[in-house]
């Protein structure tokens, strides 16, 4: 139950089309994936940066969790991830060290990866995800 590397950092946007072009053209970054997560209201652009990626987070909702960061917060970081060996067993794990979660089980996330989120009240502020995914990463 070791976390295994940063798997990627969220970012939320207003649109992904325009921030798309500054990922993709004026930092260099390749455009790996575009898909949309229906069950969590979300577009996802995902860039490639080494061992990590950059995903980019535009609502497709205005119920959505991102839209209601975008309105509160505005553009920018929204959670950074972790990759983790089970998702399930690291939840039961941070659960009896006490750790308030937002996700009690797994649930399913961009490319098919399994994901959790752990409280920012209870990471001094900062959206945890924790991840397992499928593929090779």
């Amino acid at each position: 139950m070791a976390i295994q590397k940063i798997s990627h950092i969220g970012i939320a946007v207003r649109s992904l089309d325009e921030q798309k072009a500054l990922y993709r053209d004026v930092l260099g970054l390749k455009l790996l994936a575009e898909e949309e997560v229906a069950d969590q209201q979300v577009k996802v652009a995902i860039f490639e940066v080494g061992d990590s990626r950059v995903e980019l987070l535009e609502p497709t909702s205005s119920e959505s969790p991102i839209a209601k960061f975008l309105e509160k917060r505005g553009e920018g970081i929204h959670h950074v991830a972790y990759e983790v060996d089970s998702v399930g067993e690291s939840l039961a794990h941070y659960k009896a060290q006490g750790v308030r979660l937002i996700d009690q089980t797994p649930r399913a996330g961009a490319e098919g990866a399994e994901i959790a989120f752990l409280h920012p009240k209870a990471t001094f502020g900062a959206l945890t995800e924790i991840c397992h995914s499928k593929g090779d990463q």
